[in-house]
């Protein structure tokens, strides 16, 4: 990628943009302190935050790019790459670990033919490795979209795929 990709903006909405920008206005000063709160607004417009929205951002907010992408990059709930209509995320946290949520995600990636940082060709499918889902109690966890499956073992996996794969058939 070239730096005239990651200031061009003309693959983003207009009106998505114009819609960002008028927020960013009415961020109280300094506005690079409200970093978070911004690239949050952003991807819940976008979807996700590419390099040029990154560099977009950081211009708007007075701040360097270099900023900006670590704090995407640090905080595992935003994304650089555009994402399935369902994320699965599962849980590589110690209790999960040790209960085998390695083979859980490998098992996922196959099901779903995404893979990291990749998603399914269909577009139906994300699946993200993260540090813990909060339900140590129910290891080896993961989640779809919101939705949290406890207890996940490798005979479970194809039909927790398949079910999200028939309710997109249906919609």
């Amino acid at each position: 990628m070239n730096i005239q990709d990651v200031l061009d903006t003309s693959s983003l909405d207009p009106n998505k943009l114009s819609e960002l920008d008028s927020f960013i206005e009415q961020c109280e000063n300094p506005k690079h302190e409200q970093l978070i709160h911004v690239l949050h607004k952003a991807q819940h417009l976008f979807g996700y935050l590419p390099p040029n929205l990154q560099r977009h951002i950081a211009l708007k907010l007075h701040c360097s790019s270099a900023q900006v992408n670590g704090v995407v990059t640090f905080y595992s709930f935003f994304n650089e790459n555009k994402m399935g209509e369902f994320t699965i995320s599962v849980c590589m946290g110690t209790a999960c670990f040790v209960k085998g949520s390695d083979k859980v995600l490998d098992l996922i990636y196959k099901e779903t033919g995404a893979s990291k940082d990749i998603m399914s060709e269909d577009g139906l499918f994300s699946v993200k490795d993260v540090r813990c889902i909060g339900a140590c109690g129910l290891a080896p966890v993961l989640s779809v979209n919101e939705k949290v499956f406890g207890h996940v073992e490798a005979k479970n996996v194809k039909s927790i795929v398949d079910v999200y794969r028939k309710n997109h058939v249906k919609n």
